[in-house]
């Protein structure tokens, strides 16, 4: 759970300010004021919802540059065009017919296509996407094609331009992100373009082979496109009317944030807040350019605006709250804690050293709580869990195991802290012989990189692997 509190001092909404001068051999349309509009799936899955797209971009002169997603559930029990996609090309990299989800995909677009009246065809584009599936052109393509189509589709409605994310969106040989190429394509494509229409998502690299964002990466594309062409605002128009200050699912009836800054939104946002992509952030906050998010089911709420700081007195102290699930609290107590020097860097370090980072930590005077993803201690617990036959009792509560059960729990939780030595005071203490033999057992092949040292009143005959030392009156000897 996090909460921000608002404390900037500064309110700067560029769309409130002039229409920027453009150089001076500059098309007369490049000196009015200039918004980008990125509609999410859910404003894009149906053409009722594409002609309320329309509305909303032609009822502002200013709306020249659309960045659409690809086309979301029409109603609850519906599929998402991007989920049917991923479908349709793993039967096809299995070998598999496919021709029949494809068919599915198209009829989709068709009823679009239907819907507005458009004189459009797509058949060519499929034949095309058929032909990229046989040849097992990747997923990433395969993905990236419910934008692009829902680009063509946006483009023909309203007679703008269409350019491919592909020739403009640019990832270097790793697969990452190439900012600076990008934004040098899309400036020099775009400054001649009074209007177009770019499809989010996807790009590619110099090779032509496309490359995704991660899911939610069409407002990344949205914030890319605002700042090539030095946009006064970058509107984001989805199903909600703006950021609320609590989950709906939780809180009745939430407020709206009319107001947050980049840095409250990248809390909310990682925390759970998924209005809008997080990493969408940052090419639009570096050339100041605000936010608004807007509900295309709603266009006359003004929805919540995204600035880099403000001094608008905020109805509430808290600005927003979220909640992240996932997460395990580690709890440190120890005496003094506060006296001693580099306590907190050693912790840090036992975390580091296992590749763990940590998300959150709270500290009082004698106790320390790190707060870490789950899924960082999973697939270890698991692992351990498995290791000592213990896995069936993952849900159990660890009074109602046995005597023999508790003993493999405890030592499936040594075994993950990966101990130089062990020293073990009657392991196999209070046992059945089936029990001790396994414990043994567990302890013999699980802890081999491990000088381990045993204590036990049991017969030797369970330790025949190990070099035994008695002890008789407090003193060694041997036999």
């Amino acid at each position: 759970m996090v909460y921000y509190r608002r404390v900037s001092l500064y309110y700067n909404v560029r769309s409130s300010m002039p229409p920027r001068a453009g150089p001076a051999n500059a098309p007369k349309w490049r000196n009015i004021m200039i918004k980008v509009v990125k509609f999410g799936g859910s404003s894009l899955a149906s053409a009722e919802q594409f002609e309320k797209a329309g509305s909303i971009i032609r009822a502002d002169e200013a709306r020249r540059y659309v960045v659409p997603s690809a086309p979301g559930k029409r109603n609850s029990g519906d599929t998402k065009v991007t989920d049917m996609l991923y479908e349709c090309y793993e039967l096809a990299e299995t070998g598999q017919a496919f021709s029949k989800q494809l068919g599915q995909i198209k009829d989709r677009y068709n009823e679009i296509i239907r819907g507005l009246k458009l004189d459009l065809s797509l058949k060519d584009d499929f034949d095309t996407i058929k032909k990229q599936f046989t040849a097992k052109a990747g997923s990433m393509y395969a993905a990236s094609r419910g934008e692009y189509l829902n680009g063509k589709i946006m483009a023909n409605y309203l007679g703008y331009e269409f350019v491919d994310a592909a020739n403009v969106v640019r990832f270097h040989k790793d697969g990452s992100f190439d900012n600076e190429t990008t934004n040098k394509l899309l400036s020099q494509r775009l400054k001649v373009c009074e209007h177009a229409v770019i499809p989010g998502f996807y790009g590619s690299m110099a090779n032509g082979k496309v490359v995704t964002f991660s899911r939610g990466g069409s407002d990344i594309t949205g914030s890319l496109v605002a700042k090539a062409v030095n946009a006064n605002l970058y509107e984001n128009w989805t199903d909600v009317s703006g950021f609320l200050v609590a989950d709906p699912r939780i809180v009745k009836k939430p407020e709206v944030i009319h107001t947050i800054t980049y840095k409250e939104l990248r809390e909310l946002a990682y925390m759970g807040a998924s209005v809008l992509h997080e990493d969408a952030i940052f090419p639009v906050r570096k050339a100041g350019i605000p936010i608004n998010i807007r509900n295309t089911n709603a266009p006359e709420e003004d929805g919540t605006m995204i600035v880099e700081s403000t001094c608008r007195i905020p109805a509430y102290t808290i600005t927003g709250i979220a909640g992240k699930k996932g997460f395990v609290a580690v709890n440190i107590e120890k005496d003094m804690m506060n006296s001693e020097v580099g306590f907190g860097r050693k912790v840090l370090g036992a975390f580091e050293d296992n590749g763990i980072s940590f998300e959150h930590m709270p500290s009082g005077i004698d106790t320390m709580t790190i707060f870490v993803h789950q899924d960082e201690f999973e697939e270890n617990s698991k692992r351990a869990l498995a290791l000592f036959s213990v896995d069936r009792f993952a849900d159990s509560k660890v009074y109602s195991l046995s005597g023999g059960e508790k003993r493999r729990v405890e030592l499936a939780q040594i075994f993950l802290s990966d101990p130089d030595i062990l020293l073990l005071d009657e392991p196999t203490a209070n046992l059945d012989v089936e029990n001790k033999k396994f414990i043994v057992e567990m302890i013999h092949k699980n802890f081999r990189n491990t000088i381990v040292i045993v204590v036990s009143h049991d017969d030797q005959n369970f330790f025949q692997n190990y070099v035994l030392l008695k002890l008789q009156e407090g003193k060694l000897y041997n036999e």
